[in-house]
Order: C-alpha cells, then sequence, then structure tokens
C-alpha cells in the first residue's frame, strides 16, 4: 500500500529490521569523512580545544556524537584525546596535520621560555582535557561490542550540553516528505514501500505549503527568492553549490565504496517540479541545538542553498558501495541532501546568534588540514618521511576534494558563546 515518503524513510532506516538498526551500520555501505581519513577526527579534536577555550575549560566538556553509526567517530577521538597507554596524545602524532604554533599541541619557543617551572606544561594541558571531556553516541541501533566504556550510547540528545554537538551526515537521513507540483498546486508523492513505486497523493498540509513556499518554489514555479526569513540572526559565506561540487559525481578515493554525494536516481520518475519538504530537518537540528546550553553544534553534510535547488530533487538510495534506487524496504540506505539554509535558520532561531556555513575543504584547511603535498627535496633528506608525508597529503586531499567529501558543507552554529573564538579562518 503506497504511504507518505517520511514513513516510508522512518519505517525502512529506523524501524526494528530497519537499515541503521540492524546489520554492521553504514560504514559498510558507502564511506564518510569519518571512515575517509584520520586527518577528519584531527581536525575535530582541534575544534574541540578551541571549543573548550572558548567556555572557559569548563569541569566537564561535552562531545555528543548524533547519528554516530558504530561509534567510529568517538572511538578515534577517544583514542586521539587520551591515547592507548592512557597518557595524552598529541593531534599531530599520526603526521596528517602538523601541530600549529601557539597551539594546545605546543608552546613557542617564547611562551616555553616564560612558563615557570610551576606553571602547567602542554602535556598537562592535554591530560587536563581528557580527564573533563565526555563522550556521547546517540542512534538507534544497539550499543556495539568492545566500544570504549568512555562513550556513553544513548538513543536520544541529552539535555545540557556544554561543548560541542557533531552531526556528521544526520540530517540528510532524517525522514521527510517528498511532493510534486502539479496544476492542482503541491501534492505528496506516496511510495510503496516494497517496489519503490510512486504516485501522487493528497495536496500537502499548510505548514508544508509554506515551507516549500519559502525555501524550494513559490506558486508559479519560479525560483524562491528568499534566503532567511530573518537575516539579522544569521550569517553566511557558503559559496554556490555549482562553485561547491554539491551535484558533483565520483567515486570514493581507495575504497569500493561510494561517498554519497551524488544527488537523483536515474530510475526514479521525475517532474518538473519535485522536492523534498526539509520542514523535519530543520525541527531536528534546532532540537539539537535547544539542547546545548554552552557551547558549538557542528552539521557536515551535502545540501543546497535556495536559488540552486535540484529540479528533481536528490532521493536516492545506497547498499553495499553502489548507488540504488531508493526502495524504502529496509535493505539499502535512503537519503536526499540537505536544504542547509532553511536548516540553519531554524537552529540560528533557537540559538539567537549567527551561524556559520563553508564548504569542508574550508574548514579543514582552517583547521591545519591543507592536504598539500610535501617538498620534493623532503626525499633526497628523508624518503621514508616523504612517503608519509605524501600518503598523509593524499588522505587530506580526498577530506576536501570539492567533486567529493570536500562538497560537504560545515553549519556551525555557536550556542552561548562568540562566533569568532570557534570559527578559525
Amino acid at each position: 500500500m503506497p504511504i507518505r515518503w517520511r514513513d516510508a524513510m522512518n519505517q525502512a532506516l529506523y524501524g526494528p529490521d530497519g537499515f541503521f538498526v540492524a546489520g554492521g551500520g553504514p560504514a559498510a555501505h558507502f564511506r564518510t569523512s569519518v571512515h575517509a581519513s584520520p586527518a577528519f577526527t584531527t581536525a575535530l579534536l582541534r575544534l574541540l580545544t578551541q571549543v573548550d577555550a572558548a567556555l572557559g575549560h569548563p569541569p566537564r566538556l561535552d562531545v555528543v556524537d548524533v547519528g554516530a553509526g558504530r561509534g567510529e567517530l568517538l572511538r578515534a577521538l577517544v583514542g586521539l584525546a587520551v591515547g592507548v597507554s592512557g597518557e595524552p596524545a598529541h593531534s599531530g602524532r599520526s603526521g596528517l596535520i602538523p601541530a600549529w604554533s601557539g597551539s594546545p599541541e605546543t608552546l613557542t619557543p617564547a611562551a616555553s621560555a616564560r612558563r615557570s617551572p610551576d606553571e602547567p606544561s602542554s602535556v598537562t594541558v592535554r591530560q587536563s582535557l581528557a580527564e573533563r571531556v565526555r563522550f556521547t553516541a546517540v542512534e538507534y541501533a544497539d550499543r556495539p561490542e568492545n566500544l570504549p566504556e568512555e562513550i556513553n550510547w544513548t538513543a536520544e540528545i541529552p539535555d545540557g550540553i556544554t561543548g560541542l554537538l557533531i552531526a556528521t551526515e544526520w540530517l540528510d537521513n532524517v525522514p521527510l516528505d517528498v511532493a510534486v507540483h502539479t496544476e492542482d498546486g503541491w501534492r505528496y508523492v506516496l511510495v510503496d514501500p516494497d517496489s519503490g513505486m510512486e504516485t501522487i497523493g493528497e495536496p500537502v498540509t499548510p505548514d508544508d505549503l509554506d515551507w516549500l513556499t519559502t525555501w524550494w518554489l513559490d506558486l508559479t514555479g519560479s525560483p524562491s527568492a528568499t534566503s532567511d526569513p530573518d537575516p539579522g540572526l544569521t550569517s553566511t559565506d557558503a559559496t554556490s553549490g555549482s562553485e561547491s561540487g554539491f551535484r558533483a559525481a565520483r567515486l570514493a578515493q581507495g575504497s569500493s565504496l561510494t561517498a554519497r554525494s551524488r544527488p537523483g536516481c536515474p530510475e526514479t520518475p521525475h517532474s518538473n517540479h519535485r522536492a523534498e519538504i526539509g520542514r523535519p530537518r530543520d525541527e531536528a537540528w534546532a532540537n539539537a541545538v535547544r539542547k546545548i546550553s554552552r557551547g558549538l553544534a557542528v552539521a557536515v553534510d551535502y545540501g543546497h542553498l535556495s536559488g540552486d535547488r535540484p529540479v528533481d530533487g536528490t532521493l536516492t538510495g545506497y547498499r553495499g558501495g553502489r548507488q540504488v534506487p531508493p526502495v524504502p524496504d529496509g535493505t539499502s540506505d535512503v537519503t536526499a541532501h540537505v536544504a542547509m539554509d532553511s536548516v540553519a535558520s531554524a537552529g540560528a532561531a533557537v540559538a539567537r546568534c549567527a551561524y556559520s556555513m563553508v564548504p569542508q575543504r574550508e574548514a579543514l584547511r582552517a583547521l591545519g588540514a591543507d592536504g598539500g603535498r610535501p617538498p620534493l627535496s623532503l626525499a633526497g633528506t628523508d624518503p621514508a618521511g616523504y612517503v608519509r608525508a605524501l600518503a598523509a597529503a593524499s588522505a587530506v586531499a580526498e577530506l576536501t576534494d570539492p567533486a567529493g567529501l570536500g562538497g560537504h558543507l560545515w553549519l556551525r552554529q555557536p550556542v552561548g558563546i562568540p562566533l569568532g573564538s570557534v570559527v578559525a579562518r
């Protein structure tokens, strides 16, 4: 029996036998930044130290990963922050991102000279961070075996977060409805969960119609000119979709798994005006921001902006490293790109302060991941070091490639702290 896409996605992804609840988890089917390179986690650790400083080094520092998969990101963060022996680990230890002067990982020579014998060293500062940080994974699946005991596992975002909330490719899997613009106006698209066959259903509700005319298309079929209903609350320096590669397609480097970067699916019926109604995602992000007492919320996802919405939508599926038709039967991922400006506006209305939105390649480079090749002269003086540095640069290059993972948008929403203190430029 055909049902609305939001209901079909919810059951297919998060039902008892849903894609994200049963089986080995999303890492077996597609490749995200977390899976691609340790450089991503290293950059997030640096961001965490910035948030910690902006908060004044609170006695408890939360790190909450929403849509945690099987805990891959937090496992890596625990390893970096605590180290395998319980000692604090330098974030540049892997060589993927060298520590920068004056960072928590290093002291400048002048600072070292000024430090008195009784003053804590940079290592002591990192120990303090390791002692104060609390990791929480938010996921509907059962807690994985052998997950480090430092990681709390829960199905709901906790209240009163002080620290960093991370949502990496979470919003694109928040279930939503699909609509088509007909001669009678906007109507829901219905889908048969078993076959994926679509039919046209009833007219959309007033709330969904308001979202569509504000953020997707007005009733005349022209692109909406609205970019933000309250510009005084938000700011954005995101580039356009065409510049950021949101609609590009490519295989993830070094893996048979596909980075989820391709919109649409040729097997899916199309309309001249097909839309994915992002209102549930706005609400989900606003709720996540509302859970933060003080700190920073970061959403990392493929997305599009007003004026550059995809005419056919972006709904598609992934299974076993391949893009497949979006059949909501629970055997594959069903995903759609995020209307990031709409989500950003909803979060800013809750936080009542400005947000920042930039492509992933810009965000990571600001955190030290530039992907630059090592100087050729290093090959003559330290051949092994040159090979290691070259491999590290290749890993970062995948994260910053605008035609792949680098096409992600980073939405950064501070709560109760200055935007500039956690947005490196």
